[in-house]
């Protein structure tokens, strides 16, 4: 590709390259090997969330190099750079889970940070892990240059006794084992074959989910979130997304001409339709609030509600993101979308092209066996469902791929629980009964702090035969590998002082996911006398420190659980200085 120049009289790297009073900048960029040609090229940001934390980020580093290879293939000097992540599958059941969500907003205000100190002019982000792509997705919008998005990629799938398994067959089998169904040994077996290789977990969980999202939302190259993290196929992808990202620059295609209502919800029908993680409905009105647009979990459900269930992925389903790929990816299923007319198709994307050009490109059709035809999808609705009542006046949410019709209205005896630990101990001993509803509060952003997944405590219910057996509820979130009639996200939260608060043991729940309900048998006025007469909410231990900033700072669960008022409120775009 020929060399090709741009204008950087309004980029912001001008305000470290460019002029006589910039010599000493400039040295800098001298000292680590960069040409007098390339310190006059566009900066662009490469961010990852490389670590060693987990199979999902040990290969972004080797990514970040292809991509690399495409910014200076199209006349851009990459910078690369990396950023913090926690990752869920190491940290679920234990109190490092308080992390998860608050290094989201640590994501996003790190690479905000990187790129405002150093003046790059547009970013290509790489995630792995569950809130590293939402995370990297918001700080793109938040400064709104031009940024493409690519994901890790997933997992191979393990194989045991001749079938595909996932980290969430490991913890179910713990639960098995806690059960006396399996041994020492097979357990051993189990966790030795379930993660073969690097990339994020396999299933429809919450990376997964979120990576769809990067390709609905336009951020991310079309397919490209697809391959599974060993594939060499992923280095073309990161080298296209480098080229990418400086035709956007040449274009002046921002963040913010991407990411839109109309895209917003684009992405929250690709979650629907893959029964995808309920997370979404916490990350999709965060990268929206970014924006300044109010896309809430109200509005993510109300798509939910009326978009069918097509795409047989697990938790509920029977394949992974290596066969949704080889089934033709996001972009296939995209294509079932639009033939129901639930796209938007004039919807720009990071290639440059509206998503409806992108959609004439797609020669493949819906293979019938992981994508249906939309004509004859799974269920006529979505796989995750919204719910509104007295228990949760600002909603929560449950994912429903999966669970049969019959099995989607609940009603029992509620058992309450402080926290995960304590229903995590009740559940090893079978401390509970068929027919309750499992009730875990103060675990929402604030009131945890950092609003704790539960996949150890419904993982373990799975593995004990319960999940249809019993029913759990909480202010808290749900891994995208819960299965099982599982509620969270119930708002207010038990630190607000929300209903959830003021459940007592054997107040009778009711769920319903085919109405979108969900109510405990009190009258308003026994909740307003309950409310009068609560002690407010449980003291934490976490007095200090980064939890601390989060519980002081995290708004509510419905419109994302943000951590600062949004583009709605801010007075400059950092990539007009």
């Amino acid at each position: 590709m020929l060399k090709r120049p741009f204008d950087k009289t309004k980029l912001p790297s001008r305000h470290v390259t460019e002029g006589p009073a910039r010599a000493p900048h400039r040295s800098f960029l001298y000292a680590m090997g960069l040409t007098e040609e390339e310190i006059h090229q566009p900066l662009v940001g490469v961010a990852t969330c490389w670590n060693e934390a987990a199979p999902c980020n040990i290969a972004l580093n080797r990514q970040a190099q292809a991509v690399k290879l495409g910014v200076k293939e199209a006349s851009g000097t990459p910078r690369e750079f990396t950023t913090i992540t926690v990752t869920d599958g190491i940290a679920m059941g234990h109190e490092g889970m308080r992390a998860s969500l608050a290094s989201r907003e640590a994501i996003a205000d790190t690479v905000e940070l990187t790129m405002r100190g150093h003046c790059y002019d547009a970013i290509v982000g790489l995630a792995g892990c569950d809130k590293s792509l939402p995370g990297m997705m918001m700080a793109m919008v938040r400064l709104n240059v031009p940024s493409v998005f690519i994901y890790g990629g997933s997992i191979m799938p393990g194989r045991y006794k001749g079938k595909d398994i996932t980290v969430q067959d490991v913890f179910e089998a713990v639960g098995k084992h806690q059960a006396g169904a399996n041994s020492d040994e097979e357990l051993r077996a189990i966790e030795k074959a379930a993660c073969p290789s690097a990339g994020a977990c396999g299933g429809q969980f919450t990376a997964n989910t979120m990576a769809c999202v990067s390709e609905a939302i336009g951020l991310a190259l079309m397919n490209s979130s697809g391959a599974p993290a060993p594939y060499e196929s992923r280095d073309a992808y990161g080298t296209a997304s480098g080229i990418a990202a400086m035709h956007l620059l040449e274009q002046n295609i921002r963040a913010r001409d991407i990411v839109t209502r109309k895209s917003l919800e684009n992405a929250a029908r690709v979650v629907a339709c893959t029964g995808g993680s309920t997370n979404a409905g916490l990350h999709l009105p965060a990268i929206a609030h970014e924006a300044g647009l109010e896309f809430y979990l109200d509005d993510v459900c109300e798509i939910f509600r009326d978009t069918p269930y097509f795409v047989d992925l697990k938790p509920g389903g029977n394949y992974v993101a290596k066969d949704l790929y080889e089934a033709g990816g996001v972009p296939v299923v995209m294509k079932e979308l639009r033939k129901a007319g639930l796209i938007h198709e004039d919807c720009m994307t990071a290639s440059g092209r509206a998503i409806g050009e992108e959609l004439d490109l797609i020669e493949r059709e819906a293979d019938g066996k992981v994508i249906y035809p939309i004509e004859t999808p799974i269920t006529q609705t979505g796989g995750v469902v919204g719910l509104k009542g007295n228990l949760a006046p600002q909603g929560a949410i449950v994912k429903v791929a999966g669970i049969a019709a019959e099995d989607q209205v609940f009603t029992g005896p509620a058992r309450v629980f402080e926290c995960e630990e304590d229903a995590f101990e009740a559940v090893k001993i079978r401390g509970y009964k068929e027919g309750e509803v499992i009730v875990i509060r103060n675990e929402g952003p604030a009131g945890g702090p950092g609003m704790r997944e539960m996949l150890a405590t419904t993982a373990a219910l799975s593995g004990q035969g319960m999940g249809k057996k019993v029913a759990l509820i909480t202010d808290g979130r749900f891994s995208g590998a819960t299965r099982g009639f599982c509620v969270g996200h119930v708002g207010p939260e038990a630190a607000h002082g929300g209903p959830i608060a003021l459940v007592q043991d054997g107040d009778v729940i009711t769920i319903d996911a085919v109405n979108g309900a969900i109510s405990v048998d009190l009258t308003d006025e026994e909740l307003a006398a309950r409310k009068d007469a609560w002690s407010g909410p449980r003291e934490t231990i976490y007095a200090s420190g980064s939890l601390w900033k989060y519980a002081q700072l995290v708004g509510e669960t419905y419109k994302g659980a943000v951590t600062h008022p949004g583009g709605a409120a801010e007075k400059h775009v950092y990539a007009d200085l």
